[in-house]
């Protein structure tokens, strides 16, 4: 009854002192971290700055990237892209990895409890039999009273949350680069296709002046410079074809396959009596919404500030290894059997337990301790500079593609008046040659200027489709 009595007695000391020691680790040193203030501009910087009068609370970046981009078949490459490219499915398991570590972190502040069960037993000499089953186990609990583990599971935790905003910047990185490739590649189809529209015509100009020398109204000069033209636009093809098939292999990686054909959609462009009918109509201005929204919607600008909630939940870490370090110890077991001498069972002990409290004080450490936490000082520096770097670089990368499309869009506009007064001159200068009222060179300079222009008109277009990609990426869009 006596042992019974004290046993309840210990352990509910045990318990007391356990708790106590709980209530004493409320407090934890360290800063706590506050977001640094960040003077963003009013508006950002581009060729409509003027008209960013009035706030524009809705963005461009927050359409989901299937309302975009409008073509069925890049909006598959980009569905095959999400779920098999090799770049995101590294990125999902970083994210397990790191929730994993926050797991593993967090452990420390919870008891570690072993079992150490043992079972013996045999005959000696003396006829003596033993089965004996014991059963012991030992607690170990860190007593958290200064903040370490929790300022290091605060670190791991905004680790972990820093990881997952790298995922959708690989998410934003993808959709954009599968869609940039994709008008890339189609950029390359258009201009291969003028090329072989050039190569046709200048073929039948060819035979038109070689009929023409025949009957003795064209000179053997008009034949050769006939198939200047049509010589420059053959050796266009096997370079336009190589860079196609690039193409294509660079789609084909980020899709997680072999380099294969890719499949297409809709022509970039179609040339018609009144001018070029494009697949999309993309407007001359996109809303940007407000600048200060911009920290929320890009995940790197994100990240990077989860760098810095880590760094500086590490200061606190550096700090409480400058204090005491307080463990419970208990342990405890029991057995359980019977042995045998002479014809009589002896039973075995009971049970037995202990506690006990250890308190560690770093006393002198070579400085390594305040080593470490000029350290973590530093870390969360360079963490608070590379937060305001990002910051600076996303209104860089959106200024930048504000201007690429505002501009793109004009050459694009002006390149296609451009190619029509071209064409008219072609033909004007078709109609004077075939009346003789002027030679062939006049035709050539017309046709040779004609195909250039075509060709500036379908890279003028990509690059437009390029700057519309971009504009999207640097607002933050595309992950969501």
């Amino acid at each position: 009854m006596r042992n019974t009595l004290q046993n309840r007695l210990d352990t509910r000391s045990a318990w007391i002192l356990l708790l106590s020691a709980s209530m004493l680790s409320g407090c934890a040193v360290g800063p706590n971290y506050h977001r640094p203030p960040v003077q963003t501009p009013p508006a950002f910087h581009g060729p409509d700055q003027a008209q960013q009068t009035e706030p524009q609370t809705a963005s461009f970046a927050d359409l989901p990237w299937w309302q975009v981009f409008h073509d069925p078949q890049l909006q598959e490459l980009i569905r095959t892209a999400l779920k098999q490219n090799y770049d995101l499915q590294i990125a999902v398991e970083r994210v397990s990895a790191a929730r994993a570590q926050l797991g593993i972190i967090r452990s420390s502040q919870f008891p570690q409890v072993t079992l150490d069960p043992v079972f013996s037993g045999g005959k000696t000499d003396q006829n003596i039999k033993s089965n004996i089953f014991s059963l012991a186990g030992d607690v170990v609990f860190q007593v958290d009273l200064f903040g370490r583990y929790r300022r290091a599971t605060e670190a791991g935790r905004a680790q972990l949350i820093g990881t997952q905003d790298a995922q959708q910047t690989v998410v934003l990185t993808l959709v954009s680069d599968v869609a940039s490739d994709y008008f890339l590649l189609r950029g390359l189809d258009l201009q291969l296709q003028i090329t072989k529209e050039t190569v046709r015509t200048q073929e039948d100009s060819v035979k038109l002046t070689d009929l023409r020398l025949q009957h003795g109204v064209a000179t053997t000069l008009d034949v050769l410079q006939a198939r200047q033209v049509l010589d420059a636009a053959n050796a266009q093809i096997p370079d336009l074809e190589r860079q196609i098939g690039q193409t294509e292999d660079a789609i084909n990686i980020l899709l997680g396959k072999y380099p294969d054909n890719v499949p297409r959609g809709q022509p970039l462009g179609i040339e018609s009596p009144t001018g070029w009918n494009w697949s999309e109509t993309l407007p001359p201005q996109l809303p940007t919404g407000l600048p200060s929204k911009l920290l929320e919607g890009r995940p790197d600008i994100r990240e990077a500030e989860q760098n810095l909630v880590a760094a500086n939940a590490n200061i606190g870490v550096a700090k409480a290894m400058f204090f005491p370090q307080i463990s419970l110890l208990g342990s405890g077991g029991a057995a359980f059997g019977h042995s045998q001498f002479v014809g009589s069972n002896i039973p075995a002990p009971l049970g037995v337990g202990t506690y006990a409290a250890e308190l560690s004080q770093p006393i002198f450490e070579g400085g390594a301790l305040r080593n470490n936490l000029r350290y973590a000082k530093s870390q969360e520096r360079q963490a608070l500079i590379g937060y305001q770097q990002t910051i600076q670089r996303a209104f860089g990368d959106v200024s930048d593609a504000l201007i690429g499309y505002d501009k793109y869009h004009k050459v694009r506009e002006r390149q296609e008046q451009s190619v029509k007064d071209l064409q008219d001159s072609v033909n004007v200068s078709l109609m004077r040659y075939r009346g003789g009222t002027s030679n062939y060179l006049e035709v050539l300079d017309s046709q040779r200027s004609l195909f250039s222009a075509e060709l500036t008109l379908a890279e003028a277009r990509n690059n437009e489709y390029q700057s519309l990609v971009q504009l999207y990426k640097a607002l933050g869009g595309g992950w969501k």
